[in-house]
């Protein structure tokens, strides 16, 4: 059985993120499950965002992205597996890709009982 992942990308998500790296250097992303945007991926410069206490990283996207996620959404959905695809379409203003009119979507996808067993090794 292949490393499960905690955050797989869509190739059409991978390329976003790319050209992100390209245009703004080091990248990171954060889904806090909050009020304002819900529980999206956010993507915003390393240095634009300070990762807290309580957040945990859940996976390192193409090598050198961080993907942070908030403690309390991550024992609500520690069952899932986030599926980080990109979209034509404005969402959050403050995430770096709504400059591009693109948006980040996170979808869920439940654990197999098995990869389950493997991804709880991971933390």
């Amino acid at each position: 059985m292949d490393m499960v992942k905690r955050v797989d990308v869509t190739p059409d998500a991978l390329q976003l993120i790319r050209f992100l790296k390209e245009k703004h250097g080091p990248i990171m992303f954060h889904q806090s499950g909050g009020c304002c945007e819900g529980s999206a991926a956010m993507c915003y410069k390393q240095d634009d965002f300070k990762v807290g206490g309580v957040d945990i990283l859940l996976e390192t996207l193409d090598g050198d992205v961080p993907f942070y996620m908030h403690e309390a959404l991550y024992n609500y959905s520690k069952h899932t597996q986030i599926v980080l695809d990109a979209i034509t379409g404005f969402g959050s203003g403050f995430s770096l890709e709504s400059l591009e009119g693109k948006s980040f979507l996170s979808r869920s996808r439940m654990f197999s009982d098995e990869e389950y067993k493997e991804v709880q090794k991971l933390l």
